[in-house]
């Protein structure tokens, strides 16, 4: 079965992006430098071989190939109230249209970012047809 390796996002404060996802428990493992000795990016650790790879750009685009990204916890609510207590806003929680209990919250790059706490219910477990109210 694949996994995820890695999800790589821009950002204008290398910094503040590295605060934040300490709030969500992530920790450096490794960065990235130009041959001047910049820090131009890092790669953050989830759990074993899953990354954010986080890149240096003077600004960060409006446009993204992506719209969010998903992170899984035991503990949605104290993870919450980490970033409630770090300063950050991240939206009060409630049942996702996939039986998962969520909170959506953007990094400081404005990245979107949903965190995902399974129940027994979850589609992600259980499988299955998730109807969304959604046109493209």
């Amino acid at each position: 079965m694949p996994k995820l390796a890695h999800v790589c996002i821009e950002s204008a404060d290398l910094e503040a992006t590295a605060r934040f996802y300490a709030c969500l428990g992530l920790r450096q493992r490794f960065e990235f430098r130009n041959p001047a000795g910049l820090l131009i990016g890092y790669y953050l650790q989830f759990d074993n071989l899953t990354f954010l790879e986080v890149v240096r750009v003077r600004h960060v685009r409006s446009e993204g190939g992506f719209r969010h990204f998903a992170i899984e916890t035991d503990n949605l609510d104290d993870l919450r109230n980490k970033l409630l207590q770090a300063g950050y806003a991240p939206e009060p929680k409630c049942l996702g249209e996939d039986n998962t209990w969520l909170v959506k919250c953007h990094d400081p790059s404005g990245v979107m970012i949903e965190l995902q706490q399974y129940g027994c219910k979850s589609m992600q477990l259980e499988g299955g047809v998730c109807v969304v109210d959604y046109t493209p």
